[in-house]
C-alpha cells in the first residue's frame, strides 16, 4: 500500500516579507563573517582562527623552550574543541604563521617543511611539527590569571579566549589581510622596536598625533625587506586616514666582473612575491622581447635570495635597465594598506595609526588592571590559609589536643580559635614535619611580603599614573627583546627614491657610444664613418654624386632631417649605414615624400632652439624637443604653400643674439633676435621684405663681436658693429646692399 504524503497546511505557516527576510539573513552572515573570520581585533592583532591556534598550543604546553608537537595533533585539537571550519583552513593558517617570509616576527616554531619564498607548499600535518615562539608566549602571557574574558565554545563543551593578553604590539607588528562581506583589511608589518617607542610617546603623551608618531613608525617593516619609494606626503596621508598604500622595489646592487662587464644582484625581492613566478614572468618578457636592456636572469639562490640579471650591453646605465624592470616586472609592487579592524572586538572601523596604537596600549592597561585584581585575591588566600597556619605555632598543644581528642576536629579548631572553614581545613592538612621552628620563621616572612605586596596592588589600582608607569615599563622590557640592536628587531625594510628618466629611449640605451662622421650626399645618400674624420676629400661617392654635408657626432646620438615641405625627421645615428659603401638613401630611414627634397640633417642636442625659415623669407624659433618624431612619417614644423620650400634651419646658441639675413636681392638686414615669435608649428613671421626672389642666406651673431663671412679663398672678414649702423632695422624690413668687399656668391660662406 503507497502511502500518500500530503502537503503541509496553511495553517502551519505564516507569510513573510522576502525582502525583510533576506536582509535579515544576509546581515547575520555578513556579521559572521566579518567578527568571527576576516578581520583582526585591534587589540591582540588576531583572527579568531590564529586566536584558537595558539590557545590551543598553550593547552598542549608547546611553550618556546619546550618540545615540538606534530601539526596533525594541533590542527585535530584546535578543530575538534575550538574552530570547526576544517582541517586545512586550520593548518594552512598555522603554516602561515610560521613562514619567516611572510611573518615580520613569526607566531609558531615549525620543524619540517612549511613552504618557501618560492610559493612552494608545506609538507602535510603528518610529517610537521611546531611549537609557540617567544612573540605567542607574549601574546598568551596572563591567559591563567583572568587577564581577559572567556566564552563558550562552538560546542559548549569548553571555554575559549574572547581575546589575548597581547603584551606584544602584533596587530601592526604583523599585519595581516582579509575580506569579508562588504570591506576588507590590508594591514602590512611594522617593526616591533618603532612601534613601541611610538606607544612609549603616546602614554607619556596622551593626545599625539599620527603625524607625531611618524617620527618613530616612518613606514612598514616587511620580512622580506625591500625599498619603500613611496613619497612622505603619502605615507603620511596614508596612516592618517588609515587607506593608502607603499611601493616597495626590490634591493639590487652592481657585482663587477672585470673588464667592464657586470651584472645586478637582487637579493631581496617585495612582499608576497613569489620568487619563482618573479622570476619566471622576466623570462617571458624576454622571450616577448619587451626586455630590451636585459639579456638574461637566472635564479642562484639557496637560503638567502640572489637573482642575477645580465645587461644585455656593458653601456648599458644599471639605474635605468632596473627602471625598465621595476615598470614591467613584480620587482616593483604596490602593498595596499586598509587599517580596517575590530574595535574592542565588535565593531569594524577603518582607524588611523594612532587609533590602532591607542587600541592596543588600552587594552595592556585593562590586562594590567584584571591581572592585578587575580593576584590580589590570591593574596587574600594566601594571607587567610597563613593566618590559620600561624595559629598552630601560637597554640601548638592545644591544636594536637583537639585533632587527637575531639570527634569533630575542624568544627572545634573553628569554635576555639574563630577560624574560617579555610583555615581549619588548611590547618588539618598541614603534615608534622612541617611544624617546625624553621617553617614558622618562613610563614612569618612570607606573611609579611605578601602583606607588602597586597598594599602595592591596592596603590596601583588606585592610581592611573602608576598603571600606566608599570604598562610602559611592560613595553619597554619588549622593546629590549626587539630592539633595532637585535638580530630579530632591526629593521629590514629600508627607504629610496625612484630615480626620473622621463621618455628615455630604451633601445637607445643599448647602443654602444662612439665616434662617428656623418657624410650627406647631394642626391640623399647617408652613411657613418668610424671616428671623426675632418678630410673627407677622399670620400667616394656613387656616380656623378658628390658632397652635401658631413659634421661629427656619436652613435648615440639623434639625427634630425630638415625636408622642403617642412617637416623634420628623426633617425637613429646608430641606424646609420657603415662607410665601407656609398650608403643608403635616407628616404630608407624615413618616410619622406617623393617631391620633396633633404634641406639639412644636424645632431640633435637637448636645449637648443633653432630658427626655421622658408625660401620666402618666413619663419620662427622653435626648440629643438619640439623637432623630434616619434614615428618614421616626421613631424611638420613649416607651413609652406604653394611653390615655397623650407630652405634653413640656423642653430641658435643665444636668445639675445643678432640675425643676419641676405636676400637674393642681394640684400642685407640686421635685426635683434628677439623680435621672431618662438612657435612649436606654424608658417612664422617675414623676416625680410623682398619685391622679387626670396632669401639667400641667413645666420645668427652676437652683435658686440661682429658680423663675419668668409670668401672663396676661404679668407675671413669681420665688420664690428659701428659699422652695421646702416643695415640695422626692425624684422621685414627690406635692408641694403651688403658691405664692400661681400662675396659675389651671396653667401656668408665663400
Amino acid at each position: 500500500m503507497v502511502k500518500t504524503i500530503l502537503p503541509p497546511s496553511h495553517k502551519a505557516s505564516s507569510p513573510i516579507n522576502l525582502r525583510e527576510a533576506l536582509e535579515e539573513r544576509y546581515l547575520a552572515y555578513a556579521l559572521s563573517t566579518i567578527t568571527n573570520r576576516a578581520l583582526p581585533d585591534a587589540r591582540d592583532g588576531l583572527k579568531p582562527v590564529q586566536r584558537r591556534i595558539l590557545y590551543g598550543m598553550n593547552l598542549l604546553r608547546l611553550d618556546p623552550a619546550g618540545g615540538f608537537r606534530k601539526c596533525a595533533k594541533i590542527v585535530g585539537d584546535v578543530m575538534g574543541d575550538f574552530h570547526p571550519h576544517g582541517d586545512q583552513a586550520i593548518y594552512e593558517t598555522m603554516v602561515r604563521l610560521a613562514q619567516d617570509f611572510a611573518q615580520r616576527y613569526t607566531l609558531v616554531d615549525g620543524q619540517g617543511n612549511f613552504g618557501n619564498i618560492d610559493g612552494d607548499n608545506a609538507a602535510a600535518y603528518r610529517y610537521t611539527e611546531a611549537r609557540m615562539t617567544e612573540v605567542a608566549a607574549l601574546l598568551l602571557r596572563g591567559i591563567d590569571e583572568e587577564a581577559v574574558d572567556f566564552r563558550a565554545s562552538y560546542n559548549g563543551e569548553k571555554d575559549e579566549p574572547v581575546v589575548l593578553p597581547g603584551a606584544f604590539p602584533n596587530l601592526l607588528a604583523n599585519g595581516t589581510t582579509g575580506i569579508a562581506v562588504g570591506m576588507a583589511t590590508s594591514i602590512p608589518p611594522h617593526n616591533a622596536a618603532e612601534l613601541c617607542d611610538a606607544a612609549l610617546y603616546m602614554i607619556a603623551h596622551p593626545n599625539a598625533t599620527t603625524d607625531q608618531l611618524l617620527h618613530f613608525v616612518p613606514g612598514p617593516d616587511f620580512p622580506t625587506g625591500g625599498t619603500i619609494v613611496e613619497s612622505k606626503t603619502s605615507i603620511a596621508d596614508a596612516y592618517r586616514t588609515g587607506r593608502g598604500g607603499f611601493r616597495v622595489r626590490a634591493k639590487w646592487a652592481i657585482e663587477d666582473l672585470g673588464k667592464g662587464n657586470w651584472s645586478v644582484i637582487i637579493t631581496e625581492i617585495p612582499y608576497l612575491v613569489r620568487k619563482s613566478n618573479l622570476i619566471e614572468k622576466i623570462a617571458d618578457l624576454l622571450a616577448e622581447r619587451k626586455l630590451p636592456l636585459v639579456a638574461d636572469i637566472r635564479d642562484e639562490s639557496t637560503e638567502d635570495v640572489r637573482v642575477v640579471i645580465e645587461p644585455r650591453v656593458k653601456t648599458v646605465d644599471p639605474a635605468l635597465m632596473m627602471e625598465s624592470l621595476f615598470k614591467l616586472t613584480e620587482l616593483e609592487s604596490r602593498i595596499s594598506l586598509n587599517l580596517n579592524v575590530l574595535i574592542d572586538g565588535i565593531t569594524p572601523r577603518v582607524v588611523s595609526l594612532s587609533e590602532a596604537l591607542r587600541a592596543w596600549i588600552d587594552h595592556r592597561r585593562i590586562v594590567l588592571q584584571r591581572r592585578s585584581r587575580y593576584r590580589l585575591g590570591k593574596i587574600d588566600h594566601r594571607l587567610e590559609i597563613l593566618g590559620g597556619l600561624l595559629v598552630v605555632y601560637l597554640n601548638l598543644d592545644e591544636v594536637i589536643r583537639i585533632i587527637r581528642e575531639e570527634d569533630d576536629a575542624k568544627t572545634s579548631l573553628i569554635q576555639r580559635f574563630t577560624l574560617t572553614d579555610i583555615q581549619a581545613n588548611a590547618i588539618l592538612d598541614t603534615r608534622l614535619r612541617s611544624l617546625r621552628k624553621l617553617e614558622e620563621m618562613e610563614l612569618r616572612k612570607e606573611f609579611t611580603e605578601l602583606s607588602t605586596e597586597k598594599e602595592q596592588i591596592k596603590a596601583l589600582l588606585a592610581g592611573d599614573d602608576l598603571q600606566w608607569k608599570t604598562v610602559a615599563w611592560e613595553i619597554r622590557e619588549v622593546r629590549k627583546t626587539f630592539g633595532s640592536e637585535t638580530k630579530v628587531g632591526k629593521r629590514r625594510t629600508q627607504f629610496g627614491e625612484v630615480v626620473d628618466i622621463g621618455d628615455f629611449d630604451m633601445t637607445a640605451a643599448m647602443v654602444e657610444r662612439e665616434p662617428i662622421t656623418v657624410v650627406v650626399s647631394v642626391k640623399g645618400w647617408i652613411r657613418a664613418l668610424k671616428g671623426h674624420v675632418t678630410d673627407t676629400s677622399s670620400v667616394q661617392f656613387r656616380g656623378d654624386d658628390t658632397l652635401k654635408q658631413a659634421f661629427l657626432t656619436e652613435t648615440t646620438q639623434k639625427l634630425l632631417v630638415l625636408a622642403s615641405n617642412g617637416k623634420v625627421f628623426t633617425i637613429e645615428a646608430s641606424k646609420l649605414p657603415g662607410g665601407r659603401g656609398f650608403g643608403d638613401p635616407i628616404r630608407i630611414l624615413a618616410e619622406i615624400e617623393e617631391n620633396a627634397e633633404i634641406v639639412l640633417i644636424w645632431p640633435y642636442e637637448q636645449g637648443i632652439r633653432h630658427l626655421i625659415l622658408g625660401a620666402d623669407g618666413r619663419g620662427f624659433i622653435v626648440k629643438s624637443d619640439d623637432l623630434t618624431a616619434n614615428t618614421k612619417k616626421g613631424k611638420q614644423v613649416l607651413n609652406v604653400d604653394g611653390d615655397v620650400k623650407a630652405a634653413f634651419a640656423v642653430a641658435i646658441m643665444s636668445l639675445s643674439d643678432t640675425v643676419a639675413i641676405l636676400g637674393e636681392n642681394r640684400k642685407l638686414l640686421v635685426f635683434a633676435l628677439d623680435q621672431i615669435p618662438e612657435m612649436s608649428r606654424g608658417k612664422g613671421v617675414r623676416l625680410q621684405k623682398y619685391k622679387d626672389g626670396g632669401v639667400a642666406d641667413i645666420k645668427t651673431f652676437v652683435l658686440e663681436q661682429g658680423l663675419t663671412w668668409t670668401d672663396t679663398a676661404g679668407r675671413t672678414f669681420t665688420v664690428k658693429k659701428p659699422e652695421l649702423e646702416e643695415w640695422i632695422g626692425s624684422r621685414a624690413d627690406a635692408g641694403r646692399l651688403p658691405p664692400k668687399g661681400f662675396p659675389k656668391k651671396n653667401l656668408f660662406t665663400g
